[in-house]
Formats: structure tokens, C-alpha cells, sequence
């Protein structure tokens, strides 16, 4: 006699779990994969002859009904977003902001630190405030602050009326406001008192986000090199004892052959694993060649991709704001409307992904650096970032096209499985 058909889990509930596909984590595929869970924790991932010889049908969990050429890849960790799903995290609420992250995390972004851009001191304290009752509940990894000390000449789409140049004063304020909760902020080092700022950050466990800078390639190797040797200091190694590079090209001068500007400096810190550049390769901020190029230089163990997303993720074209500045999103694209210049990113972070793989990235290097690197950045890899055996049960299963079926953050399952 067969059993019954158990019914699909219901969302949210803790409960044994199996997915089986074909497994994208750490560099590598496994064909013929499953990756079971029990609670919130990873029991198994690994070929499915193995699973079987190990566990058989004693384990008992409820299997996710998912095609047969789908891929399970780890949950996704974006360092840089600002919203998603009609909400802008430096204006948000904490309503809303919680539905945003309800958004992101069931789109299968189940780790990310929420970004704020330049704003009044007294609005940079209230969302830090916020973000960091968030993440005492988990919802978020910490802050992103990208600004206030950066370059007027390459503000992008931050606000020119709020940027500073570097106050030891204020962001010791903003230190301490965040309880711990800040973990990284995008500085211009070209400013003066930049230097200052590098040590007071690094002393205080912040890693340091070299971006939205005018400066030359002497500038910014040194303050690489100064951000580096801070966190070592301070105790901090791996990844997450280096600086990283925000939105590499984009808030900073072009790479010239008589005046190579940041990025070459970046390139060459990434190159010997002692930096991590943000890409948003969404395909609109970079050319597919521009991303391949990075990739083949630097190599995904040193890449982490983001999203930079702001209210438009999730949704349509029309009028949205990026902290205090008004954007319009145009199919797809979002500008400023007070000057043009892009105003972060429309896609989620598993559109970026599949979009780095369509640029011609293996996707095995891809899901790489959404998901282990910045991990790793984080400080997280013993948590999250991979699909193994004891590391937080953060599953994403997608079809072919990489559109997401079923997500698993921390045991719960928060996509819709067809049942089985």
C-alpha cells in the first residue's frame, strides 16, 4: 500500500525539506543534486545517490515540486540595496520597509544589508534607527551607508546638498547610533580628513566602500592599502579584513591610458584578492564586455554582484524617490529627474545573476559572487553563502531562465511550491 501524498508545506512553517536539481554553489555544479533541510539548518547537499545511501526514505521530508532541470543555488546576498517593491529604505516607514524585505526575501535575496544614501544627519539617525531594530530581528545584515563624505564631481545620483566632507565627529555619531549594525560605508578618499575616517572606521569594525570619488590611481591604492592594513589591526582577516569598491566604474572616472583614474587601482587591489568590487550588472549600469573583462581579471572570488536597487525593483515604469531626490524609471532605467544621471537599479538580485550569465559569465562564477563572497564580506561564512552541511538553510530554486520557484530562508519556506 502507498502513503498519501503529503500536502506542500505550509509557508513559514519549520519543517524537513527536500529540493533536488541540478546544485550551483561554491564554483561548482552537481547534476542529480539535493539539498535537504531540517529546522533551520542544511542536513544534506550533495548528488542524490549519496542522499539516498545516507538517508533513504527515513528522512521523511516534504519534497518541493520543482522541474527537472532545476538549479538550487544558495540564498543571494546583496551589500547594496535601497529598496524594492514601491519602497525607499531612506524614507521608509517600518511597515513598509518590512513588506520591502518581505519582497527581497521572497524573491530570494534572503541576505542584504539595507543602503542609505546621503542624506540630513537627522534623517541618516532615523534610518539607521530603524535598520537596526530590523536586523536585531534578522530581517536585515546590517547598514550600508553610502555617503555623505563623498566627491561633489561624482555624486551620481546622491544628493549634492548633503555631501560632507569627511566629519571624524559625526560618523563616530553615526557609529554609535547603529549599536554595531553598520558594517559598511562608501567614502571618496580624495576629501580631506578622508584618512582620518578610513582609521575611525576600520577601528570600529566598519569596512570601508571606496566609491563616489574623483580621485587618481596613487589616491586610491593607498587608500586601499590603509583600509587594509585598519581592519587588519583591528583583528579582522579574509574578507571581511578587506576594503571593497563601490559599484566599480560607476561614481568615478573612466579608465584613461594616461590617466587610469580609481578603477585601474581597484583592478589591481581585486586582482591580488585585496579589495572586492561591487558590479551592478544589470544591463544597464555596464556593457557585457565590461563585466566579462572583470570577471577574467580579477576572477568571481573577488566580485560581488549587487543590485544598488532603490523603489522600482519588483515593479514598472513611473515616478519613485532615491532618499530626497525625485527619479523617474523609463523602461527600466531610472534617473534623476533633476539631472539624468542613473539613480540605481530596477532588477533583484537573481535578475542579476541571470543577466551576468546571459553577458556570457558561467553562472557557477555568477552565483558565486552573489552568494559566497559577499558572505565571506560579511564576515558570514560559516552561516551563509553555501550550500553545505550545517550553514543556515538558505535555499533558492530556480527554473532554466533563473526565475525563482520556491525560496527557503533560515528553514522557511517563503516561495510557492507546487506541492507534490
Amino acid at each position: 500500500m502507498t502513503s498519501a501524498t503529503p500536502p506542500p508545506p505550509e509557508a513559514g512553517a519549520l519543517v524537513r525539506l527536500v529540493a533536488r536539481g541540478r546544485i550551483v554553489s561554491d564554483g561548482m555544479a552537481i547534476d542529480g543534486g539535493v539539498v535537504a533541510t531540517e529546522d533551520d539548518r542544511i542536513v544534506f547537499a550533495g548528488p542524490s545517490t549519496e542522499f539516498d545511501a545516507e538517508f533513504g526514505a527515513e528522512f521523511g521530508g516534504t519534497e518541493l515540486d520543482l522541474p527537472a532541470d532545476a538549479v538550487l543555488m544558495p540564498g543571494l546576498v546583496d551589500l547594496h540595496c535601497h529598496g524594492a517593491a514601491g519602497v525607499d529604505f531612506p524614507n521608509a516607514d517600518e511597515d513598509e520597509a518590512r513588506r520591502a524585505l518581505a519582497f527581497l526575501h521572497g524573491r530570494g535575496t534572503t541576505t542584504l544589508l539595507a543602503s542609505l544614501v546621503t542624506a540630513p544627519r537627522e534623517a541618516l539617525l532615523s534610518g539607521i534607527g530603524l535598520f537596526s531594530r530590523l536586523d536585531a530581528e534578522g530581517l536585515v545584515a546590517g547598514i550600508h551607508l553610502e555617503g555623505p563624505f563623498l566627491s561633489h564631481a561624482r555624486c551620481g545620483a546622491q544628493n549634492p546638498d548633503f555631501l560632507l566632507a569627511p566629519d571624524v565627529d559625526l560618523a563616530a555619531e553615526l557609529i554609535e547610533a547603529s549599536d554595531g549594525r553598520l558594517v559598511t560605508m562608501t567614502y571618496a578618499p580624495e576629501l580631506p580628513r578622508a584618512a582620518a575616517l578610513v582609521d575611525l572606521l576600520t577601528a570600529h569594525g566598519v569596512t570601508p566602500s571606496l566609491g563616489h570619488t574623483d580621485c587618481d590611481d596613487a589616491t586610491a591604492a593607498a587608500s586601499l592599502e590603509q583600509a587594509r592594513d585598519g581592519l587588519a589591526a583591528a583583528g579582522f582577516d579574509g574578507a571581511e579584513g578587506i576594503p571593497t569598491v563601490t559599484h566599480l566604474f560607476n561614481g568615478m572616472p573612466s579608465l584613461h591610458h594616461r590617466a587610469p583614474g580609481p578603477v585601474a587601482a581597484c583592478l589591481r587591489a581585486a586582482s591580488r584578492g585585496g579589495a572586492v568590487v561591487e558590479l551592478v550588472a544589470d544591463g544597464v549600469h555596464l556593457d557585457a564586455a565590461t563585466v566579462r573583462t572583470v570577471f577574467e581579471l580579477v576572477g568571481a572570488a573577488n566580485i560581488a554582484l549587487v543590485t544598488d536597487s532603490m523603489a522600482a525593483a519588483g515593479l514598472g515604469d513611473g515616478h519613485y524617490t532615491l532618499g530626497p531626490s525625485a527619479v523617474t524609471v523609463d523602461d527600466g532605467v531610472a534617473t534623476l529627474d533633476a539631472t539624468g544621471s542613473i539613480a540605481g537599479g530596477t532588477a533583484t538580485l537573481i535578475e542579476v545573476v541571470a543577466q551576468t550569465a546571459a553577458m556570457g559569465v558561467p553562472l557557477e562564477e555568477a552565483v558565486v559572487a552573489a552568494t559566497a563572497v559577499p558572505a565571506a564580506v560579511l564576515g558570514r561564512s560559516d552561516e551563509i553563502g553555501s550550500l553545505r552541511r550545517g550553514l543556515r538553510a538558505d535555499l533558492v530554486a530556480a527554473d532554466a531562465q533563473l526565475r525563482p520557484l520556491a525560496v527557503v530562508r533560515a528553514g522557511r519556506l517563503l516561495g510557492a511550491s507546487r506541492g507534490v
